[in-house]
């Protein structure tokens, strides 16, 4: 099988799709914006052959690019893995006959307001939404549901420009400061804990799957510096109850949405509500979420990833013996990193159970708050018991600090 990957080289771990890729015996070849002579030698030993474009969201370099491709060989199959890659990808496939996810799927993925209509339409319990066009929806919006209310980009990754509003004088603020925006989602706000369900899917059926939990939930803890926020992967995902809701909660989502052989990353909220779905991206979580799922079941999230696309098949399955979790620890301020206290009581306590870790340099410059869990400093661990993980995560947190200046 032929594949052709979207960006092979950066953000890191990008690298681990080709690698398992060409490990199925699939011949892989690279698209992305990297020079050639730039990429190590182990990555371009995984691929066959590259192509250099200047944008990979630029629709028209990349269908040029794949044409290149498909004159030199049939192309079976074209995969991306980053959201902001998705749409053109999918708008690729289309123009050249390639399977895989369709521009419907992703539009519906990633356009908040279509994708929970869809839902709803299918039973699937979502939060109130509109996609607003200008200020007036907002304020009707805002009118009918009450406060607090989420604004947000319609096709936001993550956190990313999301703002919730408790009243009239934050939304007329946060109006004015999205004015860029030619179309947002607002949404009701939803009470409760938050997490995500990811997937791997096979002709639409889910093979393999993962659950993890925010602590707090993601808009706090992207807003809040004092905060360490964590996530934590479950290793109790086979217990029922709730995580037998996220299952087939996530099985009507692939129907409804049209998702083939593709990997999910699902968000929710339970509450007072219960079980809400908040949104999906059709392609693999972020913030290193399959390095965890890795440490934690004895097994390559990758490989089983590559499997499925290439056979149609998963020959690996999740021993489920560790939770495993990552907690950021930020800086006291913005500037630059003057040192640390607090690693060696944590490497003292718990270092066997330390996965891996980024303590960056003194020197280094941090980066904002909002920046994201991995932006700073950061340690992934795991454990058997996944309560004492949270423990260990909170002691991690509470001991290491990050000084700067």
């Amino acid at each position: 099988m032929n594949i052709v990957f979207v960006e092979p080289h950066f953000p890191r771990n990008q690298r681990e799709f080709p690698r398992a890729l060409a490990g199925t015996g699939a011949t892989v070849i690279g698209i992305g914006e990297t020079p050639l002579d730039y990429l190590d030698d182990q990555l371009k030993d995984w691929m066959v052959h590259y192509e250099q474009v200047g944008s990979v969201t630029d629709l028209h370099q990349m269908t040029e690019a794949v044409r290149r491709v498909q004159g030199m060989v049939w192309v079976d199959r074209l995969e991306s893995t980053i959201e902001s890659h998705q749409m053109v990808a999918a708008q690729v496939r289309e123009a050249l006959g390639i399977p895989g996810t369709s521009v419907r799927t992703t539009w519906l993925c990633r356009d908040k307001p279509s994708m929970k209509e869809a839902l709803r339409r299918a039973g699937v319990r979502t939060a109130a939404t509109v996609g607003a066009d200008d200020a007036q929806q907002v304020w009707d919006f805002a009118r009918e549901h009450g406060y607090p209310i989420i604004l947000k980009p319609r096709d936001a990754a993550g956190a990313a420009d999301t703002r919730r509003v408790d009243d009239d004088s934050q939304l007329a603020a946060a109006l004015d400061s999205m004015g860029h925006y030619s179309s947002i989602a607002v949404e009701e706000f939803i009470e409760g804990h938050e997490g995500f369900y990811d997937t791997v899917s096979i002709d639409g059926q889910i093979e393999l799957d993962f659950a993890s939990h925010y602590y707090p939930n993601v808009l706090e803890a992207m807003r809040t510096r004092w905060i360490s926020p964590q996530f934590v992967a479950t290793n109790r995902v086979d217990g029922g109850g709730l995580y037998d809701e996220m299952r087939e909660m996530g099985t009507r989502v692939n129907a409804a949405l049209g998702i083939g052989t593709s990997a999910t990353h699902m968000e929710w909220f339970h509450g007072p509500k219960g079980l809400v779905f908040s949104e999906i991206g059709c392609r693999p979580p972020g913030v290193g979420c399959w390095d965890l799922y890795n440490a934690a079941n004895d097994m390559d999230v990758y490989a089983a990833w590559a499997e499925a696309v290439v056979h149609g098949r998963i020959s690996q399955q999740p021993s489920r013996s560790h939770s495993a979790g990552i907690v950021a620890l930020r800086p006291d301020q913005d500037g630059v990193i003057s040192g640390y206290t607090g690693l060696e009581e944590v490497e003292n306590r718990f270092g066997r159970w330390i996965i891996d870790a980024n303590v960056p340099v003194a020197g280094t410059g941090t980066q904002p708050v909002e920046a994201g869990f991995m932006a700073n400093a950061w340690v992934r661990m795991k454990h058997p018991d996944y309560d004492h993980l949270r423990f260990m995560l909170d002691e991690v947190g509470r001991v290491v600090q990050v000084h700067a200046g």
